[in-house]
């Protein structure tokens, strides 16, 4: 009888499961080996052709601007990272330790949500006219008599690109990390203020590695938002710089489909590996 009510149990877990491994297999799985089947076709300058053949992959691997910009995009990925980092767990630590009041913790939150209420390219561009050489920034600067002239790379630089970024993907970072730090037993606060431990020693022995796998979560979400962002790094930099986006955006604009595809497969490829070493640091089911 238990046999049979097991046996039951693990038949309707595999009926409840379907619907949702077909939708991914349909709009996850099978567009990622669409891509991966495409990147091996080849093209001309009119038409793309199936094939099974490296010659993109080649191409790819064989040109020196395949490293300068997989390098750009590490770069910013990286500096967007420690910043989204050091915000995102300030902001996080003060609304779950210094705001007592959960209607005003609430508030605090929703306040942080707002420029979310907007599309992303409008919250881009309005850093341009406030960081124009005749803009907010540089004219303020100007009458306050810090500088003389404008400054130049303010706008249409790495300085932008990655200033737009950390304005737009800071919130990953702050909700899964104030979603940790909210569960983390008030208890052990005060054991460690019992023995001694003053707010920095509780704050590197008892927060952070209780925080990590909000830390690990957010980390994820930036970096592969960053990764495989195009459309900041074209209007923050006046298109003069580039990322693996960008890359790919410019051969399909081009109709260079199979080129682009074996790009989209490199970066999915070192996405996953930057994403696994991450995961070697904390066992995020584990530890949620």
């Amino acid at each position: 009888m238990a046999a049979h009510f097991l046996k039951n149990r693990h038949m309707l877990g595999w009926v409840q499961a379907t619907p949702l491994t077909l939708v991914l297999l349909a709009f996850l799985i099978a567009p990622i080996v669409m891509i991966v089947i495409v990147s091996f076709w080849g093209a001309t300058e009119f038409s793309i052709y199936p094939a099974f053949q490296f010659d993109n992959y080649e191409f790819l691997f064989s040109s020196p601007v395949t490293y300068r910009v997989f390098g750009n995009t590490l770069k910013y990925a990286l500096i967007t990272w420690a910043l989204t980092l050091v915000i995102g767990f300030t902001v996080a630590y003060y609304l779950a330790f210094h705001i007592r009041s959960q209607t005003m913790q609430i508030a605090l939150f929703l306040l942080c949500t707002i420029p979310f209420w907007t599309s992303n390219i409008i919250r881009m561009i309005s850093w341009i006219p406030f960081l124009g050489r005749n803009g907010i920034a540089n004219q303020t600067l100007i009458s306050w008599g810090v500088i003389d002239e404008p400054l130049e790379w303010l706008l249409y630089s790495d300085f932008s690109v990655i200033l737009a970024f950390v304005h737009l993907y800071t919130l990953f970072m702050v909700v899964p990390i104030f979603n940790t730090m909210m569960r983390i037993d008030r208890s052990l606060l005060e054991a460690a203020r019992d023995n001694g431990a003053n707010g920095l020693q509780t704050l590197m022995h008892v927060i952070i590695p209780l925080t990590k796998p909000g830390i690990m979560i957010g980390t994820i979400f930036v970096v592969t938002l960053v990764m495989g962002d195009f459309i900041t790094v074209r209007f923050m930099s006046g298109s003069q710089r580039a990322n693996v986006g960008r890359l790919i955006s410019n051969d399909i604009g081009l109709l260079q489909y199979p080129s682009a595809a074996a790009t989209a497969v490199v970066l999915l490829g070192t996405v996953l590996i930057v994403i696994a070493i991450l995961l070697r640091f904390v066992n995020i089911r584990k530890e949620l």
